[in-house]
């Protein structure tokens, strides 16, 4: 005799195994589904409004609350799961007798599994796969009915959940600046425009004003006491479109001039009074982060900020073309003059400017991006480079050198270094 005898087929298994295949039916339209709507992309969507029918009609009420959608069928699915277990686990039982529990169990087990994961949730998800506008539309309809009768429970399935969502991740949203810029440089074409912006723009999050203003020392202004003369022509050589406003020392800024304020006046002689049309400064601390100050050029329509220390001393200036810039890259108008900030001496030969930014000179001379990396400290020049690696003050003529590069001071302006001469050797 064996572990498993054949009794016959009753009525009541061929009705069982009947509603088994429908419930197979019905587990199969929830999983493709679930893949069909969750798989539409845009150009999907747009596809199934110009059908202008009741089904893509049904599609995008139920895209509308995708949570409830999602809730609905995790509930049917998993019910009708539970349903077929019980009904074949059923028809088994009434079919053969098994004279071992445990040859019934697995033969049950084996049985049901292999039905669920072909029928419920292989086949209909390949389907759906490589058809999800044509299921989607299929079965929009019987998923609008089953999302209102199942309602009670997809709501405590939605609410649970979201519960539980908030207790398990309570900081899901604070992703720190590396994690983000890591995803930046994963999911983006390397030296691409694409991923240049897009580590601007999470770069700049965590950069300070001091990280980019333009310098005390580069601050082109005008004094409260020149003359309407004397401020048009420092207008034209400069080229601004806004002016600091100053009362003996830059450190005491009155306001900032509006060029276009000017224009209507532009005529006038040295009678003119142009200081009654000094418009009220905005003033920032230097440790402030850039995108705060964003955020307060775009609420307050400011353009330009004058940076100040702990003290209230003027440190620099910082304008909105500046933040844009460390997004962006260089921009450039009709206005700005063509200010060359290095000089090729020779091959292997360069003078530059103090005030060079060192990722220019970088860029210049074609070096690695990290070689200063170890030696730049805070410095953003190559001037403060320079001072950096002397650790002190410097004189016209004196040389320091650094991964075989070597800095001579060419000219000094007070106690600033104004011009330095760079020699590399290409042979390391």
């Amino acid at each position: 005799m064996g572990m498993i005898e054949y009794i016959g087929c009753p009525i009541e298994a061929i009705v069982l195994m009947v509603v088994t295949v429908l419930l197979l039916m019905v587990s199969g339209m929830m999983s493709a589904s679930e893949v069909a709507f969750f798989s539409l992309l845009p150009s999907d969507m747009r596809q199934i409004k110009q059908r202008n029918s009741l089904a893509s009609e049904s599609v995008m009420k139920l895209l509308k609350n995708s949570d409830s959608l999602l809730a609905t069928i995790l509930v049917v699915n998993n019910l009708v799961n539970i349903a077929i277990v019980i009904c074949s686990s059923k028809v088994v039982s009434m079919m053969f007798h098994f004279n071992n529990a445990t040859v019934e169990f697995l033969v049950t087990g084996v049985l049901v599994t292999f039905l669920l994961l072909l029928f419920g949730e292989i086949l209909p998800k390949i389907v759906a796969q490589t058809s999800n506008v044509k299921v989607a539309l299929a079965f929009s309809q019987p998923l609008s009915i089953l999302r209102v009768l199942f309602y009670p429970f997809s709501y405590i399935l939605i609410n649970t959940s979201g519960r539980f969502g908030k207790l398990a991740t309570p900081n899901a949203d604070n992703i720190s600046i590396e994690e983000l810029a890591d995803a930046v440089d994963m999911t983006t074409e390397p030296e691409s425009e694409e991923q240049r912006i897009l580590s601007g723009i999470v770069g700049i999050a965590s950069r300070e004003v001091e990280d980019i203003m333009r310098p005390r020392i580069d601050i082109k202004a005008v004094e409260q006491t020149m003359t309407f003369t004397e401020v048009k022509r420092v207008i034209t050589e400069t080229g601004y479109s806004r002016l600091p406003v100053y009362n003996e020392d830059i450190d005491d800024i009155k306001g900032v001039i509006f060029v276009k304020d000017l224009l209507e006046h532009i005529s006038k002689g040295d009678e003119f009074g142009w200081q009654r049309l000094i418009r009220e400064p905005y003033f920032v601390p230097m440790h402030k982060r850039v995108t705060a100050v964003l955020e307060d050029f775009q609420r307050q329509k400011f353009h330009m900020a004058i940076v100040v220390d702990e003290y209230g001393a003027t440190q620099g200036l910082i304008s909105l073309e500046d933040i844009l810039e460390e997004v962006v890259g260089e921009i450039s108008d009709e206005s700005d003059v063509d200010e060359s900030f290095y000089k090729r001496l020779n091959e292997n030969t360069y003078l530059f400017e103090g005030k060079t930014h060192i990722v220019d000179v970088v860029r210049v001379l074609d070096l690695d991006d990290d070689i200063f990396e170890d030696i730049q400290g805070r410095a953003e020049t190559i001037a403060g480079l320079m001072l950096e690696i002397n650790r002190n003050f410097l004189k016209k003529g004196d040389e320091v050198s650094a991964h075989g590069i070597r800095f001579i001071v060419e000219a000094m302006e007070g106690h600033r270094i104004d011009k330095i001469k760079i020699i590399i050797s290409r042979n390391e």
